[in-house]
């Protein structure tokens, strides 16, 4: 039996902090992995030139992906920068997550929102309704208001 997957979608805002911890808490209670995710909008790829192989990483852009960890030294986690496909379109980091989800057989989705709402969530789109509508798996989603407690 393989072992369950937890995916932490981060984007580094206080949010994503609030969302750690829960996806922490829900990795060590049912013996999971934590992948932690960041969907990078920067261009991976070469423009206007063939280009085989995967994308090129930026270390810094790494660096601050791994610094995101469990406070819980016993949860087992892996980092992953994801990018979208090569395009002109802008990334869309929802379908980046729901993509990679499914790639990956995760059980769980953990993923913070800022807690738009109506008109504003039909103007900025939102990344957390996008993977709630089309997660293959169930999606916490935790809003945070105010400021965060330890």
């Amino acid at each position: 039996m393989s072992r369950k997957k937890i995916l932490f979608a981060t984007d580094y805002s206080e949010a994503s902090e609030a969302a750690l911890r829960i996806a922490s808490e829900l990795a060590r209670v049912e013996d999971a992995l934590l992948l932690i995710v960041h969907v990078s909008t920067e261009a991976p790829y070469p423009v206007g030139e063939l280009f085989e192989g995967g994308p090129e990483e930026d270390p810094e852009e790494l660096k601050k992906l791994h610094a995101v960890r469990p406070k819980d030294p016993e949860v087992v986690c892996e980092h992953r920068l994801l990018h979208g496909e090569p395009s002109a379109e802008p990334v869309k980091p929802g379908r980046v997550i729901v993509e990679f989800a499914k790639k990956e057989g995760v059980d769980k989705i953990v993923i913070g929102t800022h807690g738009m709402a109506g008109l504003g969530s039909l103007l900025t789109g939102s990344v957390t309704e996008y993977v709630l509508r089309h997660a293959p798996c169930v999606v916490v989603a935790v809003k945070t208001t105010g400021t965060l407690k330890a």
